[in-house]
């Protein structure tokens, strides 16, 4: 008898013993947020973070591409918060929780946000995901040729176009040893031109479709651009051969091009530090810059753990007295890897990108991005960029070099291979 009531208290003491283990790993578990994240400078957002907050701390899971890791494996812990590209779809409310909760309750006012970003987070007027971060097209040129740039501010293609061809120059021999800007050099112009153009490249019900009168439009132009201002095709690529191997920036202060182009982030990251004697603009047409595809969302997962947790990390992440901590925390490492502004580019809060960012790129302070112009990027799928560089890109060059006998292989080819490859 003695025994059986012994055994029964032992059961009993390490039953409780269990249940409150097992209880304190729960309590534990609910305090940790999970973020997962392709940009690696979440990393020191999330040490600041946990710096000031003892009852939820946050860790990083890096996925290179976040969109692609929805849903979690069965054996993995589902995030708290995912940030990255590529988050919206046409069903945001497969992977995300409505957000409508932090504004009904004042945790973040919805006036910070650049209202055209914040409005793409949106489905039937139900808040599921948050800016983060964006990019826009620029062309550079060399400060010496500031003279021949007939714009302060932005560029359009007409303009670009008409200039450039005003400073090329051929030698005796008739061979171009100047061309102020060659489309064929840059592979991302090309693709900008479907998006200046309407092309409206989209998916829908998981096929890509897109305006084929309007791609038309956007190939005429690029080959009458080509062939009418810079002789043909293989002129740009030999002259693009010869003298535009270099960095973008050495190529306009060698003074082979007039223009350059490239994105926000690349060139503020480039000239943060170092005076490389150039000057940029926004590409604008029809009074709109397109924003890259890639700009940044942050959702919360639908089966998330740790709600209350995600949500403090949220109202602390888009706070601008914090996003300015995180740029003077990122002056005072000096990181040679360190990516442009938030989250490698400009940050959603206006006031941010507006008033705090000039102050650490100060180029920043003679162009600022025209907040009324910003155009935001189609819904796109999560592998856009491979099918963007595999798919679009090439059908480009091939229609704008192809001679005139030569068949070029249409853009359902490419895509019917581009599936094969990635799918199969």
């Amino acid at each position: 008898m003695k025994n059986t009531a012994f055994f029964k208290i032992f059961l009993i003491f390490t039953l409780s013993v269990f249940l409150f283990s097992c209880n304190s790993q729960q309590q534990e578990q609910k305090k940790r947020i999970v973020i997962w994240t392709s940009c690696s400078e979440f990393v020191q957002y999330i040490e600041l973070f946990n710096t000031t907050h003892k009852e939820n701390s946050a860790i990083l899971v890096y996925k290179e591409n976040p969109a692609l890791s929805i849903p979690p494996a069965s054996d993995e812990t589902p995030p708290d918060i995912i940030v990255g590209s590529w988050l919206r779809n046409d069903k945001p409310y497969k992977n995300f929780k409505p957000l409508d909760y932090i504004f009904y309750n004042n945790i973040l006012n919805s006036d910070i946000f650049y209202q055209q970003l914040f409005d793409a987070g949106q489905k039937n007027e139900v808040q599921f995901l948050l800016p983060v971060s964006f990019n826009l097209p620029a062309i550079v040129f060399s400060q010496e040729n500031k003279e021949l740039v007939p714009d302060n501010y932005t560029l359009t293609l007409e303009q670009i176009r008409k200039t450039g061809a005003e400073f090329n120059k051929k030698n005796k021999k008739g061979t171009f040893t100047k061309i102020g800007f060659t489309p064929l050099s840059n592979n991302d112009f090309l693709y900008l031109f479907t998006k200046i153009f309407d092309v409206d490249f989209r998916e829908q019900k998981y096929k890509i479709i897109w305006n084929p009168e309007n791609l038309k439009k956007a190939t005429d132009e690029l080959k009458d651009w080509v062939f009418t201002e810079n002789e043909s095709a293989q002129t740009e690529l030999d002259f693009a051969f010869k003298y535009l191997f270099m960095p973008y920036y050495r190529q306009v202060t060698s003074d082979r091009t007039l223009y350059a182009y490239t994105t926000s982030d690349q060139l503020f990251k480039t000239i943060k530090n170092q005076d490389f004697g150039i000057d940029y603009r926004w590409i604008v047409q029809d009074k709109k810059i397109p924003i890259e595809d890639s700009m940044i969302m942050l959702g919360i997962y639908k089966d998330c753990r740790n709600q209350p947790g995600a949500t403090e990390f949220i109202s602390w992440f888009f706070n601008a007295d914090n996003q300015q901590k995180i740029l003077e925390r990122k002056e005072k490492l000096n990181l040679d890897t360190e990516l442009f502004g938030i989250s490698g580019g400009f940050s959603s809060i206006r006031d941010v990108t507006e008033h705090i960012l000039p102050v650490f790129y100060t180029h920043l302070l003679t162009n600022l991005p025209p907040s009324q112009m910003l155009s935001v990027p189609q819904k796109l799928p999560a592998r856009w960029d491979s099918y963007k560089s595999l798919v679009i890109e090439p059908y480009l060059r091939s229609v704008i070099t192809a001679q005139p006998e030569e068949t070029v292989t249409t853009i359902e080819d490419l895509e019917s291979e581009w599936r094969r490859k990635v799918f199969d």
